[in-house]
């Protein structure tokens, strides 16, 4: 199944907006990055949202279209960002888990 969804995702592009934006600094503030994440992208076309995770090394870029977010992407991965290399990647889909046969309470 994995396999389908990855020739889908060759064969049509990135599917969403949204990319993943890993291994960022920790020596600055997470306000701080936003902005300088922010502006970064905006190089790529219209930057929706950023969203870094707090205490993390890793945020998410929302983009205006799948075109510019498939730009942003092709041109920010490995890209060398405040001495760190950025990871960029589309953002999947979350999968489904299975359901187990109790409840916690």
């Amino acid at each position: 199944m994995n396999q389908k969804r990855e020739a889908q995702r060759t064969e049509f592009g990135m599917q969403g907006r949204k990319l993943f934006v890993g291994n960022l600094s920790h020596s600055v503030s997470a306000a701080e990055e936003t902005e300088q994440l922010r502006e970064l992208f905006s190089n790529y076309g219209d930057v929706k949202q950023v969203n870094i995770i707090k205490g993390k090394r890793y945020g998410f870029v929302e983009m205006s279209s799948r075109a510019e977010a498939e730009k942003a992407k092709q041109e920010l991965n490995d890209y060398e960002f405040r001495g760190c290399t950025l990871r960029v990647n589309e953002v999947r889909p979350s999968r489904e888990r299975q359901r187990r046969g109790y409840r916690r309470y």
